[in-house]
């Protein structure tokens, strides 16, 4: 007998779609500066915030977030079954540390950029089938940390390629419970990891866009739908030349999605703050999603719209070793009601 909730090949539709309940978000001053600036929570000036390393930033920010979000759900940390996040640092150190200081069941993610979405879809399915009642699921990322992880030392200052992006600093939460007043995830499709062979580190958007459109398409496919079903299709942080790649992907596979397909590295910067590409990093589409498009959604301005986190699954190690760099997209149905 084929599962119940599972919709084709690799999505799951929810019987008792679970409610996005509260949100919060948290930025760096450049993205405080872009176009989004007045959908987040709160802007910090200070890349440190306050803290002796730039890592410790981060992680209070995360903190800030999860306890915003459980505060503005009229809940306690006792009454969240899982944890579930993530963010870009060796062994997800952010989440870990907060996970500590919270005291919450955690599940420790990594999907890279993805992970935001790759939380949202596995808290669907705790709740959904009966294991929870509350989940809380958060994601960071910073500029400086990630820079020097990934690339370079920060203060060597090195010029980057116009197809690069800029890791987005911030911090995003939401609490998903099985009853109450907002937007619910209707489905999640769960994707594969696709690798087309491009190798440079610096150019994620490229490595990114196959799995984006190979979910994108997945879906459509799984559940019979047209592509005007949904209002807004939006991926994580393909930038604006991964988002032109996903779009031919997709009309190569007979789906015209240009009008209607957007994405978060995207939005979160303007031209005119030469951030290259766009945005990227774990806080990216967690910012994003849970200010701009949550508030858009709450609004009526949107009514479905179908998010594709993505993500670049590459290390400093396998980029010296020479390896190519495999993407993940992971799909997740978020409507109004």
């Amino acid at each position: 007998m084929p599962a119940p909730k599972k919709n084709g090949v690799q999505t799951v539709w929810f019987q008792n779609p679970p409610v996005i309940v509260a949100t919060a978000t948290i930025v760096g001053s450049k993205e405080g500066q872009g176009p989004l600036g007045h959908t987040f929570d709160k802007v910090v000036e200070d890349g440190y915030y306050g803290e002796k390393t730039w890592e410790k930033g981060e992680r209070r920010m995360l903190a800030e977030v999860m306890n915003t979000a459980i505060q503005r759900a009229n809940l306690q940390p006792q009454n969240i079954d899982y944890l579930l996040a993530g963010d870009l640092l060796n062994q997800i150190i952010s989440a870990n540390f907060t996970a500590r200081d919270l005291g919450i069941p955690f599940l420790g993610l990594y999907g890279a950029c993805s992970t935001m979405y790759e939380g949202l879809a596995l808290a669907g399915m705790l709740i959904d089938g009966g294991f929870a009642e509350n989940v809380l699921v958060g994601v960071s990322s910073h500029q400086s940390t990630a820079e020097r992880q990934y690339r370079y030392p920060t203060e060597q200052g090195v010029q980057r390629p116009l197809y690069a992006q800029r890791t987005v600093t911030g911090a995003a939460a939401a609490v998903i419970s099985r009853q109450g007043n907002g937007p619910v995830i209707t489905h999640a499709t769960v994707g594969r990891v696709i690798d087309l062979g491009q190798g440079d580190p610096m150019d994620m958007g490229a490595a990114m866009a196959p799995a984006a459109a190979d979910t994108i398409a997945r879906h459509l496919m799984d559940t019979g739908r047209q592509p005007e079903y949904y209002d807004l299709y939006i991926t994580g942080d393909l930038g604006t030349y991964g988002r032109e790649l996903a779009v031919k992907l997709l009309q190569q596979k007979g789906y015209d999605l240009s009008s209607r397909f957007s994405d978060c590295g995207v939005l979160i910067f303007s031209p005119e703050q030469d951030t290259h590409a766009g945005g990227s990093g774990c806080a990216c589409s967690g910012v994003v999603t849970c200010g701009y498009l949550i508030q858009e959604i709450r609004a009526g301005r949107l009514k479905r719209m179908l998010g594709v986190g993505t993500g670049a699954l590459l290390s400093q190690i396998s980029c010296q070793q020479g390896e190519t760099v495999p993407g993940i997209a992971h799909g997740v149905v978020i409507e109004g009601r």
